[in-house]
Formats: C-alpha cells, sequence, structure tokens
C-alpha cells in the first residue's frame, strides 16, 4: 500500500517541522507550505490525501483556503489548527468546510489519531457498504460512487457529510445521540466536543431537505440526538 501523503500549511516553522517530523514518523508522506496560496499550486502536484490547515496565515487566511478548495469542489480532507479555543471559532471552522478542528497547543499524537481516523473512514468505508444503492424518497445515495442527487440533481458534499449521511442510513429510524455520532462517524473514542456533529447536520439538512425548519429526513430529538426517517416509506438496504 502506497503511503498517505499529508500536506502541512502552517507559517511557523517550529509547528511545521514538528508536525512534518512525527507525522513522517508514523509513516505518511509529508510536504509543507507556508502561507495560503502557496497551497493551491502544491495540491496540484503533490495530490495530498489531506491536509493539516493553520487558520493564521499570510496571503490567505485558513477559512479562505477551506472555503476556495470547497468552491472548487476539492473535497480533501481537512483538519483546521488554531490557537483560537473560542466554540464560535471552531463552528466557523467547520462552517468553511473544514473536517475537523484542533486547538493549539496540541498533541501529535491526538493529530495523528484525528488523521488516521479520517483516512480509515474513507478507505473503509465502500467496502463497508457494499455499493448498495440507498433510495430516501427523492434522495438517492451511491455509496460505491461517493454520490448523492436530490430529484435527480447531483449535490455536493463534503467527506464528512458523505459518511455522516451514510452512517445515519445504516442506523435508519434509530435514535443517535451526538455522542454515538462522533464515535461512528469520526471515529473519537473519546468524550469529543459534539457541537461538531450538530453543525455537520446543520450543513446536511442545507443540501438535502426542501425545508430546514420542519425537516423530513433527519429529525432532532430533543436533549437526545438524532434520527434519520423516509417520508415516502421506501424501504432500502445497506447489506
Amino acid at each position: 500500500m502506497s503511503q498517505k501523503k499529508i500536506l502541512v500549511v502552517d507559517d511557523e516553522p517550529s509547528i511545521s517541522m514538528l508536525i512534518e517530523f512525527n507525522l513522517k514518523q508514523a509513516g505518511y508522506e509529508v510536504q509543507c507550505v507556508f502561507d495560503g496560496e502557496a497551497v493551491f499550486d502544491k495540491i496540484q502536484s503533490f495530490r495530498p490525501d489531506l491536509i493539516v490547515l493553520d487558520l493564521m496565515l499570510p496571503k490567505m487566511d485558513g477559512f479562505q483556503v477551506c472555503r476556495k478548495l470547497r468552491k472548487q469542489n476539492n473535497l480533501v480532507p481537512i483538519i483546521m489548527l488554531s490557537a483560537m479555543q473560542e466554540l464560535s471559532d471552531k463552528i466557523a471552522g467547520l462552517d468553511h468546510g473544514a473536517d475537523d478542528y484542533m486547538t493549539k497547543p496540541f498533541s501529535p499524537h491526538e493529530l495523528i489519531s484525528r488523521i488516521q481516523a479520517i483516512l480509515r473512514r474513507l478507505s473503509t468505508l465502500p467496502e463497508a457498504i457494499d455499493h448498495t444503492t440507498i433510495t430516501l424518497g427523492s434522495i438517492v445515495i451511491y455509496p460505491g460512487q461517493r454520490e448523492v442527487t436530490l430529484h435527480g440533481n447531483p449535490i455536493e458534499l463534503t467527506p464528512k457529510e458523505f459518511e455522516l449521511l451514510l452512517f445515519l442510513c445504516k442506523h435508519r429510524g434509530k435514535v443517535l445521540s451526538r455522542q454515538q455520532l462522533l464515535v461512528g462517524v469520526w471515529d473519537y473514542h473519546f468524550l469529543g466536543d459534539t457541537r461538531i456533529v450538530d453543525v455537520h447536520i446543520s450543513h446536511l439538512r442545507d443540501k438535502i431537505e426542501s425545508n430546514t425548519r420542519t425537516p423530513e429526513h433527519i429529525i432532532t430529538i430533543r436533549n437526545v440526538g438524532y434520527k434519520l426517517t423516509d417520508t415516502s416509506r421506501k424501504e432500502s438496504s445497506l447489506a
């Protein structure tokens, strides 16, 4: 199996060197750039499997980089790093399309664990679902192709939004707590910030629900979590 490629984007050489050293020790191929604009040239030549992206960067900040990548329909997973620890900053990072958000200072071991979790989910998901087409009313999911259509038109989902939708489908009709979703989708086997779940649910609803105030498919269960239902009752299987 070829090495997974990680692009590290941070303008602090000491942090870049620390991340690069630890990732290489963990078996990854790593390249570093030091400003936001450099990302777009590097991804063409390096084609990373994941980007570790600092928020505060010269020329173009992490929010701008993340937003531009998503507008280009580049769905490469992104872990955003920031010294800002306010919940609103974390939510902003996720709102701009990041898959995860870590605050500085951070443990290199935890960063590696989160990278492994994201890449593991991406690599094992197609085999686990056996490429079965899933129908949810006007929504059709093609797991093998990682594609979703609504009324026959393709929907652009981030990798994490796709995985979240698929996980909900696997447990359709069951009430899932935020912690269960955090473990099942993000593979975090620790007490993480479950607000990340709420943000991704909100983004997913924006893309698949005709009315997000009265959602048809992803239902909030007060003080518990979420449940996926299919009001058309067209049943499908992941088996």
